[in-house]
This record gives C-alpha cells, structure tokens and sequence, in this order.
C-alpha cells in the first residue's frame, strides 16, 4: 500500500497488502518489497481461495513489527508511531478508508498442497464409502461416522472436518454447526436438505450442496405406484389374501376389492411442478388422469409445453382434484400445508399422496379426516417424526393409510449416481473456490450476504484493473458514486472516507460495432413492438 509521505509498518501491511493486492516496490533501502511465497497464485490475492491473509503466506525482506491493532481500529485511529516517512516521489496510487474485518466469524478456506496435509472429509451418517473414494483419495482424506447426531461424532471430525457428507438421516441446527471448527461444505446426498439449516450455515461461512438430480424418476414412479394402489387397492387385496379372506363368489370379490376405481377421467393435482412434479405428471397423463398443478414460482408458459393445466390459488386445486399429490420442498412457509382446514377444501373422498417431505401434512389432521371419511386414502413416503412407526405417533389407529419407510428415492442405480455427483461435488470444493465453483449450491445468496469477502460492483473496478472483480472485506473500501476524484493533499484526505488516485483517466478509442451486435432495441425496429 503506497500513502502519500507515509509508509506503514508491521503486521498491518502483511494485512492490508494480502487485502488490496498491492506489492510494495520503492527504494531498497528506504522500503521493502512483500512478495508471495508462490507467485503463481498471485491472481488469487484477496479471493476466497486466499487462505485469509494469513501473514505465515508473507515474505518481507526488512521485517518490522509492531504490535497488532486492534479489530475495530480504523486509520482515524492510527497513532503516528504506525507511520513512517515515504520518499516524496511516491505519488498517492489510491487512498483508502480502511476497517478491520471482524476475521473471527471467517472461516479458512480449503488448503490442499505439498505445503498441506490432505483436508478431512466425513461421511456423517453412514458407513460405506466405496463409491467416494475413488473420486477423492488423491485430494482428501475420507473417514465415515455413522451417526445420527452430532454428539455421536468424533472429536477430530469436528476440529478438522473441511466438508461434509450426509443423507437425510441426521439433522443440523445451528448449535450442531458451531460445532464444527473448520468445516467449509456440506454436501447432502439426495435432493431434499430441510435437515440442514442453511442460513446459520451460510453465516458460519459454510456453504450446503444437494444432487437435486439423481432420484427424479425413482421418486416420481413410486409416487405413481401409490397413486395406483390407493385407487386399484392392491395392498389392502393382498393384506385380506394374507388373513385368510376368500374371493370365491362375485359378492366376495366384491367385498375385497371394495373401493377401487376407474383411473381414467380422474383429475391428479399436482402442488410443485419441479424435476419430480414434472415426471409424475407425465406418468399420470399415459394412465388417463387429467393433471392440474399450482406452482406460484413456475414461469408462465411451462402448462403449455407439458400440457397440463394451471391453477391460480391451492385453493382452486384442492376444490378440483380427486387425488392430491405433493411435490415441493419444506421451508417456514409451507409447514403443514395439508391441514385441517385445507382438508376441507378438498373433494370429500379424495386421495392424498405425499413422497416430498413429511413436514408438508399436520399427520393429526390427515388421521381424523382419514376415521371421518373426508379423504378415502393416503400413502406417505415421508413422514414428520423419521424413523416412522405405526405402534406410535397420530397415525397408528388410521384406517386406509399406505405408509413407506421414506425410500421413494431409492434404487441401486440412484444411490450410486447422488453419491458420484456429491463426491464431485466434495472434490469442486477442495481445488476450487467457495462458492464459486460448486454447481449445486442451495445457499449461495444466503452465503454471498453473509460473507466477510463480498465482489466488488462493477462501478468500483478501474479501468487498470482490466475489469477484473476482487473480493474486499466490507468496509475496507468506500468509494464516491461520482467517480474516481483526483489525488489528495495528505493524510487528511486518507481518512475522508473518498477513493482517490493520481492516475490520469484511460481513454479507449471507440470500436466499430460487430455485424452480430445486438442493437439498444434488441434488433426489434420498433423500441416498443412486442
């Protein structure tokens, strides 16, 4: 960092030169130079895959120290014992309003290098980790847990863990999080990760990953498969086979089979039209089933191409299906969207299907409607309270219920393909950066607001910089909305909260557009046609 008249010493530039990406040039013996230890990854300076300014990274070959400022020092509080003389020929490059990061709520980055030893990485609530290997042997150490809670963990996977690997069967709030020294991902193995909270996670600077797409179609035909049983009653068939119920006579067919109905004509509504909701409503349209969806976050247009029709409110959809079928993700809003008051918007003697999460039904509402009559049959995959048993909980005494050990995602070929994509995923994490490089990064916007390294916007890159971002802490640069003014006269105006620099202004000759370059009006002749 080069200040008119003044140079600063110690630890404060190992900091603020990591920060600002500023190598000290000048006179050999009236200043020093900072150089990285690897000059290779200079482009990496002051971005997410900088470990931190960490000042063991620093090489200075005139050493001064002085004692460490405290975290909410400013340069309004810089005594003049951090400041030396400067040759007067070094014109002020840019001048700065700094503040500390709070650098006690980052957490480092992924080291994986010579200099490194290889980061751990732990599969949370399971054993096997055959299919993991493989992808990550060469970049990181692998450890299983089989836990079902983080006080079954083991110490060192909660001082050293860097990422982590979990299914559905383990939950972390944020105390769980905390516990977690160093841990910079979280890859759940599966689409759904309402066992995670992801905004304590993206303020604790971990960044949460699902594969939203390996079980689509073993969701979506499992789904479909108790669509099927609840109205052709195979399961309640096989269960009177299994008592000893005889189906001689017409009238004793009758009686078994009492209940099951015709498909074709019946209207499937569908609640969330992602990956699966899609894939089901497909399915249902070559049985016969007439599908109708609500979906407030689907762009307009997608009903078209699918051909299936849109409701404008739940209420709409629960009033016209015969069978309800839940297909969305659990968040604060939807908790117990199937209620007892939703219920009773739905057709009397309606079919309820929910293979998403168990959250989405209040199970002591859907019981009593279940002995009422209110609806004819329900099948749960998934359900509140996980591992399901029918000896306890609401549940227990309700008759024309299909209950399943939430295993809709399943299959042999599914399970291998989410734990490929996690272990990549796992592998983006370590030789890349967070959490730019991750593909499927659920708390990315939580993760970008809550981070100490925000990017710069575009109005605050000079044209020097060759438009490129470099990521700053918060606070440690304000720069004027009206531009870059010119130089100041002093510490004075170090301190005066403006970005300033000597530099004379870049101008570019103007190009000749391309023959393919859009115009302003998109290529239409008409600024307003439509």
């Amino acid at each position: 960092m080069i200040v008119k008249g003044h140079g600063v010493h110690g630890q404060n530039v190992q900091m603020f030169a990591r920060c600002m990406c500023v190598c000290m040039c000048l006179k050999k013996r009236e200043n020093r130079k900072i150089r990285r230890r690897d000059s290779s990854r200079q482009q990496n300076l002051g971005h997410d895959s900088d470990p931190l300014m960490n000042p063991h990274h620093l090489l200075s070959e005139t050493p001064q120290f002085s004692p460490p400022l405290p975290p909410a020092t400013t340069l309004h509080h810089l005594s003049p014992s951090h400041l030396s003389p400067l040759p007067s020929v070094c014109a002020p490059l840019i001048q700065w309003q700094v503040k500390f990061p709070d650098l006690t709520r980052i957490r480092p980055p992924i080291l994986n290098g010579p200099m490194h030893p290889r980061p751990l990485v732990a599969l949370l609530d399971g054993r096997d980790c055959t299919v993991e290997m493989p992808i990550l042997k060469d970049v990181a150490t692998v450890a299983f847990c089989d836990a079902q809670s983080t006080q079954e963990i083991h110490e060192k996977v909660l001082n050293e863990a860097v990422a982590a690997l979990l299914y559905h069967t383990i939950t972390l709030s944020r105390d769980d999080l905390e516990k977690f020294k160093g841990l910079r991902v979280i890859v759940r193995i599966g689409s759904g990760f309402d066992n995670v909270d992801i905004k304590a996670a993206a303020e604790l600077g971990i960044a949460v990953c699902n594969v939203p797409a390996s079980s689509v179609e073993e969701t979506a035909d499992t789904s479909l498969c108790l669509i099927l049983n609840l109205y052709r009653r195979v399961t309640w068939m096989h269960q009177a086979l299994r008592e000893g119920t005889r189906a001689s006579s017409v009238e004793q067919i009758r009686e078994v089979a009492g209940g099951a109905a015709r498909i074709r004509g019946e209207t499937l509504g569908i609640i969330g039209l992602g990956r699966v909701g899609q894939a089901v409503a497909l399915r249902a349209k070559a049985f016969g089933f007439g599908v109708i969806f609500y979906d407030p976050y689907l762009p307009d247009g997608v009903e078209r191409s699918l051909g299936l029709q849109r409701m404008a409110t739940l209420q709409d959809l629960l009033i016209h299906s015969d069978c309800v079928s839940l297909h969305c993700s659990l968040n604060e809003h939807n908790h117990h969207l199937i209620n007892d008051f939703t219920i009773k918007q739905m057709r009397q003697g309606a079919f309820l299907v929910n293979t998403s999460r168990g959250g989405l039904v209040d199970e002591k509402a859907l019981a009593q409607a279940l002995k009422e009559g209110r609806i004819r049959g329900a099948a749960l995959d998934v359900h509140e309270t996980e591992p399901f048993s029918f000896s306890t909980g609401p549940l227990k005494d309700a008759p024309n219920l299909i209950c399943t050990p939430h295993t809709s995602w399943y299959s042999e070929q599914a399970s291998v393909e989410a734990r490929e994509e996690a272990a990549r995923e796992v592998r983006r994490a370590i030789t890349g950066r967070i959490p730019d490089s991750l593909k499927n990064c659920v708390n990315k916007e939580y993760l970008m607001a809550a981070s100490q390294w925000p990017s710069m916007e575009a109005a605050t890159v000079h044209p020097e910089l060759n438009g490129a971002t470099y990521r700053f802490p918060p606070g440690l640069i304000n720069v004027a909305t009206g531009g870059l003014p010119g130089a100041g006269t002093g510490v004075e105006s170090l301190v005066s909260g403006t970005l300033a620099h000597g530099i004379a202004p870049v101008s570019h000759p103007p190009h000749a557009p391309s023959p393919g370059q859009p115009k302003a009006e998109a290529d239409r002749d008409i600024p307003s046609d439509q």
